[in-house]
């Protein structure tokens, strides 16, 4: 008896994600920062002049696709390997033949994904191989090199780091994946434009997510008689479970909501806070764009009122980097409830705009003799330094010693407010300026 065979067997044979993975630089959406014509890494894949490399970006956005292009291109041989799926001991192996290689004059590429989840002490292994030219090494990574990344390795690699997809990019790679035979194009497929953009903004910049949500809907679709497959508006609601949350994050709707966050805790009004927080995170919205939100709201509109909140809210950041979606979504309710209640001043915020507007209109202004550096003879017989009082010297850690332009002399920019805790900065900063009053000497 035949097997029976499925309209969609061939198309699934693959992850629609793989199947359309691109094959050079032509089909690589994003990146014009560094793939842009004349751009960098563009000239380096061109020309075959690869040197060792971390992508640092978030999920989806091409770091393993870019490898696998340079692959193509190079002259090297290329070894891919997952931090993942392997250990340290098998990329030492590699790279054992990599050096054997180079003794002959062959290079070797090696592609380590997600190279932070080996410790620091095991990315030591990769050291010496990357030091003699036995290995050149392309690191693919999620997380912020600076603190994952060996700093003896990392010296020697240069970073380029990768951004999110924006949804014209998703989208259109979701209009040549309906277009081409790997991957919907042996079918014909009615799908609303409305539907491919909601699911190019629901993918976060993540090309990964989008075509795997694509591949959901189209393979959920109504088949007609004729083989038509359509999808109708509402199944991406079911595939998600976000219906009427989705918004566009570059919009006007993102910045509408954020400001409706933001405002709500200026307020006061931590019940409002957490529901316009629960519809960005339900939304979609990056968990860190929040947080980092939340660290500028702690020195902006709470400031010394309550110094800990900025306290909370780095430590809410951390916790998100950490955990990220679904698990951080506690971490920034504590920080929102927090900052909604604490006592709030903008007298930080105020301070530098009123001295930004100066440093901005008078930039001439010289540095008092007495407060500049005299590193060198010279600088010292020209009156640098003279008159300066070392604070810690006096009874009082303090010195009536004038230290700003002698045009600016008189300029307030930090005027404190009574609120919270900051009615002791206030009383301790007038008698700091009473004390200065009545020692000043001219």
């Amino acid at each position: 008896m035949m097997e029976q065979t499925n309209m969609f067997e061939q198309e699934t044979e693959q992850p629609l994600a793989a199947r359309m993975r691109p094959r050079d630089l032509t089909e690589f959406v994003g990146q014009q920062h560094l793939l842009g014509p004349g751009k960098i890494l563009r000239r380096l894949i061109e020309e075959d002049r690869i040197s060792s490399m971390i992508f640092w970006g978030p999920p989806g956005v091409g770091k393993t696709t870019l490898a696998r292009i340079i692959a193509s291109r190079t002259k090297a041989s290329f070894a891919d390997f997952s931090a993942v799926t392997g250990g340290i001991r098998e990329a030492r192996t590699i790279m054992e033949r990599a050096e054997e290689g180079r003794r002959f004059g062959e290079r070797t590429i090696l592609f380590v994904d997600e190279i932070h989840r080996f410790n620091k002490a095991q990315q030591d292994a990769f050291l010496p191989y990357v030091e003699k030219g036995s290995i050149i090494l392309i690191g693919a990574t999620t997380e912020n090199p600076s603190f994952e990344i060996n700093g003896a390795l990392l010296s020697r690699c240069k970073v380029f780091v990768l951004k999110a997809l924006e949804p014209e990019d998703i989208r259109a790679m979701l209009e040549r994946t309906l277009r081409d035979p790997r991957g919907f194009g042996s079918l014909k497929v009615d799908l609303a434009p409305k539907v491919l953009r909601q699911i190019a903004v629901f993918a976060n910049g993540d090309a990964r997510m989008a075509l795997g949500t694509l591949e959901m809907a189209v393979l959920n679709g109504q088949i007609a008689a004729d083989g038509t497959v359509t999808v109708p508006e509402g199944i991406l609601s079911q595939i998600t479970s976000k219906k009427s949350l989705l918004y566009d994050k570059n919009g006007e709707e993102h910045y509408n909501i954020i400001s409706a966050l933001h405002k709500s805790m200026r307020n006061s009004d931590p019940d409002a806070a957490v529901y316009w927080l629960a519809r960005m995170l339900e939304a979609g919205e990056d968990p860190l764009y929040v947080a980092r939100r939340l660290v500028r709201f702690a020195s902006e509109d709470v400031g010394l009122a309550d110094p800990r909140a900025i306290e909370q809210a780095v430590a809410c950041y951390q916790a998100c980097h950490y955990l990220g979606m679904p698990e951080c979504s506690v971490h920034l309710t504590q920080a929102v409830v927090y900052l909604a209640l604490s006592p709030k001043s903008n007298s930080l915020y105020m301070a530098y705009e009123h001295a930004k507007k100066d440093a901005e209109t008078r930039l001439a202004e010289p540095v008092p003799m007495q407060i500049r550096n005299a590193p060198t003879q010279l600088m010292d017989s020209l009156g640098y330094g003279k008159g300066y009082v070392y604070a810690h010297d006096t009874q009082e850690k303090l010195s009536a010693m004038h230290c700003l332009p002698e045009d600016l002399m008189d300029s307030v920019y930090y005027q404190p407010t009574t609120q919270g805790l900051e009615s002791r900065y206030a009383q301790r900063l007038m008698e700091i300026r009473e004390w200065k009053k009545a020692h000043d000497r001219g």
